[in-house]
This record gives structure tokens, sequence and C-alpha cells, in this order.
């Protein structure tokens, strides 16, 4: 769709340093989940050389109907206009872009290793997944440094109780035994081993910052994983 305007209607912080964004839904506007957008400011105070403009996961499913996009709140011109941004304002949107979407084919499983904020597409694809009730086989593990740090922490525990196809390893690297008793440290061949019983079936996607996902995909590969069967998005810092 052509570029259009769009209201903020709300937002809200979803872990320490993370917002999200609640805008106004455009008529007849249709998306896949995992998808993104990019947003522009519209005469923004500051501007950084970056531009305007960023592309943004819709962390939402098409099935729930609501328009999100979120974000780690960093010291850089876009996101101080963003996190300022008054509920009722405007920003320009371009529609839903990309092709990191879960397979079509239910029998393949499908595993993700994500890191931090790259969670906002694969909540998109797991709470799709659990509305349509499909028979896909999925598999998150999910790093952060400690549950608060954590965005839809809550969420994704909520999606493993209502599908019995969704298993939900929360990773923590920083996080001390007496605070946090599931998995910690790094994501590794031998973690991916004890959650998923055949490493060469699933197709895997990758998401979060650019050197987890590099690490990931060599981690992957070591282990005998086919790379076709890797599919990747990276969150920039900016």
């Amino acid at each position: 769709m052509a570029n259009t305007k769009i209201k903020l209607k709300k937002k809200e912080l979803v872990a320490r340093d993370t917002m999200a964004f609640h805008w106004e839904m455009p008529e007849g506007f249709e998306f896949k989940a995992g998808q993104l957008t990019h947003i522009k400011l519209i005469n923004p105070s500051e501007i950084d050389e970056e531009g305007t403009k960023r592309a943004l996961s819709l962390v939402y499913a098409p099935s729930e109907n609501e328009l999100v996009t979120t974000t780690r709140l960093r010291d850089t011109a876009f996101k101080r206009e963003l996190k300022n941004l008054p509920e009722g304002s405007e920003v320009e949107f371009d529609g839903a872009n990309g092709s990191f979407t879960l397979h079509k084919t239910e029998s393949t499983p499908a595993v993700f290793i994500i890191g931090g904020i790259g969670i906002t597409p694969i909540r998109s694809m797991i709470a799709e997944a659990t509305n349509q009730k499909t028979d896909h086989d999925l598999t998150l593990l999910y790093s952060n440094k400690t549950p608060e740090d954590a965005p839809f922490l809550s969420d994704l525990e909520d999606l493993e109780k209502r599908n019995p196809n969704f298993k939900f390893v929360p990773v923590m690297t920083r996080a001390d035994a007496d605070e946090w008793s599931g998995e910690r440290g790094h994501i590794d061949a031998e973690l991916l081993k004890r959650h998923v019983s055949d490493i060469h079936k699933p197709i895997y996607y990758l998401s979060g910052p650019g050197d987890m996902v590099e690490a990931m995909q060599k981690m992957l590969v070591e282990a005998g994983v086919n790379e076709d069967n890797i599919r990747s998005e990276e969150f920039a810092g900016y």
C-alpha cells in the first residue's frame, strides 16, 4: 500500500528500556505474521544521520487485529522522538514488507533462536499459529540478560499454555540461580540438542543483534544443520 498516516493510540513499557507502540489500524490493511513496516516521523524536532524512517516489525498477529511495533529505547534522535511522541500524533507508514514469515508445511518443525528485541516478528508468528490452530511443531529458544530485559515474556508463557505444539525455552545470560530457575548461559549446540530431538529436521529462524545471529548461524552449521534450512533477520541498534 502507498504511504499513509496513522495515529499513535497508546505506548507502554514491555521490558527494561523497551517500549511498545499501538497504532490505529488503517482500513483494509493486511499483513502476514513476521512482516515489518517502515515508520517515518513527521517534522521531528531532531534528526540523526540515519534520517526520519526506520524498519520495525509488526509484533501482533493478523488475527489479533492490532497494529503494534516495539523497540529498544536507545539514545538516538529517532528513538528519543519516538519515545516522546504524544498519543494521538501521526506518523507515516508504508504497509507490510518482508518475507521473514513462518513456512507453510506444517509437518516441518520450526525452531526459533532469538535474542532480545528480535522476538518482535517471532511473537507474531507464534501467536498466529496458535490462534489459527496450525499443526506446526514450534520451539522457541529466547535469550535475554535477565527476565526484566525480556519483552513479551508473559505473552509467550501464555501462548505455550494455549498451544500444545509450542515449547518455550527462555534463556537468561546474567541471571543468578536464586532469581532464575530456567536455562542460564548462552545458547549453544548442547542446549539446542536438549530441547530439539532431531536438529536436522526443523527450519530455523534466527533473529536479534547481528553478532548473535552470526554466532547462531555458525553454531548450527557446525552442528550439521543444512544452511538451506536457516532463515535470519538482524536487528540494528539504532
